[in-house]
């Protein structure tokens, strides 16, 4: 007893003397997931929140198809005719059903490849933009690595049908979809439901095969896409928003469908649950504040909900944003700028009262006074 009575006493007296100590927010327990392979990335911030073997080369299957979809839309005509092939035409797989001499505009042989996972829209999309799969698949790659920043992709087809040197890894996928969705087109395609298909020898209507888009609706999710080859067992990537938190989750390699699902939920929950995403305006006055900086534009970060975070600016104007534990979230270079003076304030004088002002009230009695004042206002 007598301990405990010490503990609560030293307590209590360490914040009565410092209130202003701040309590660090320990990290929660990361989900236990199935999936030989994963990521969690908020996608405004480029924060990994979570990550398994994300840069153990793995194959993807059909997430390949996210990264021909946003290459078609950026280096294609969307509104150009499409001749089918035959090479395509024997593409095997899940398909569109496309028919050798088959004619389909480019955006709609990307609706098919990314909605109902289409091969053989992926071989006709490769066929007209590059000639042939094998100058696609290197004009694709040396675009990823460009454009999304991957250094462990090479891709050898535009589908995903399996190839042993057909490779990439979780945070790569991350990246090309989170550099995907920066192309409203691409969101736009990379969220539908369904899709009305009119084909030249069949109609139907197209559905996502993506789970938490229909089956297993998700609070939030904005997008995705599956994948299956028997060598990369199942492969997911969704995509979903709550007020300012756009996460990016890819799971490879899970045993079954179900897996994969339940694993990409979990990391959902957690990414939601107990991270968030903040805004530094331009404006914002920070502590050290020698001279007038600004952020040369709004900045987001994420971090930790209730974790309270420092933001200080050094003497050259590096600003830098640390959480409880001291650990840099991020920096940036404040940009000096000129701020306009303030006028001066013109002072006004003030008329001083004089005794002479008062004098009535010492000549005439207090029953006179008070008698006057109730007289007027009556």
């Amino acid at each position: 007893m007598k301990k405990l009575m010490i503990i609560i006493i030293v307590l209590y007296t360490t914040f009565y003397i410092n209130p202003n100590i701040v309590m660090a927010i320990s990290k929660p327990d990361s989900p236990l997931i199935n999936s030989e392979a994963a990521i969690v990335l908020e996608a405004n911030t480029g924060k990994v929140l979570y990550e398994k073997n994300a840069e153990t080369s793995m194959y993807p299957a059909s997430l390949t198809k996210i990264a021909t979809a946003i290459y078609a839309i950026e280096n294609g005509d969307l509104n150009e005719t499409v001749t089918v092939s035959e090479r395509a035409y024997e593409t095997g797989g899940s398909s569109v059903f496309l028919e050798e001499g088959d004619q389909a505009t480019l955006k709609e042989l990307v609706q098919g490849l990314l909605l109902n996972s289409g091969n053989d829209a992926g071989v006709a999309i490769a066929e007209h933009l590059s000639g042939s799969v094998e100058q696609f698949s290197e004009d694709l790659n040396a675009y990823l690595e460009e454009k999304a920043g991957v250094e462990q992709t090479d891709f050898k087809n535009p589908h995903g049908l399996f190839d042993s040197e057909h490779r990439t890894t979780a945070k790569d996928l991350a990246e090309i979809t989170k550099y995907a969705q920066e192309n409203e087109t691409f969101k736009e395609i990379y969220g539908l439901e369904t899709l009305d298909w009119d084909g030249e020898k069949w109609d139907a209507t197209l559905y996502t095969h993506h789970r938490l888009m229909r089956e297993d609706p998700y609070e939030g999710v904005t997008g995705g896409k599956t994948g299956y080859v028997p060598q990369s067992g199942f492969t997911l990537a969704t995509s979903a928003s709550r007020e300012n938190m756009d996460l990016i989750v890819i799971t490879m390699k899970s045993r079954t469908k179900d897996l994969s699902y339940e694993d990409t939920k979990k990391l959902l929950d957690y990414g939601f649950e107990f991270y968030e995403t903040s805004v530094l305006k331009p404006n914002e006055e920070f502590p050290g504040l020698k001279d007038d900086y600004q952020l040369p534009e709004e900045i987001s970060y994420t971090h930790l909900k209730g974790d309270p975070v420092n933001a200080e600016m050094d003497g050259a104007g590096m600003l830098s944003v640390t959480n409880s534990d001291g650990k840099e979230i991020f920096s940036a270079q404040m940009e000096k700028v000129e701020k306009e003076a303030k006028p001066p304030v013109e002072k006004t004088e003030v008329e001083k009262s004089d005794w002479q002002d008062y004098w009535t009230l010492f000549i005439f009695p207090r029953h006179f006074w008070v008698t006057e004042i109730y007289e007027e206002l009556k």
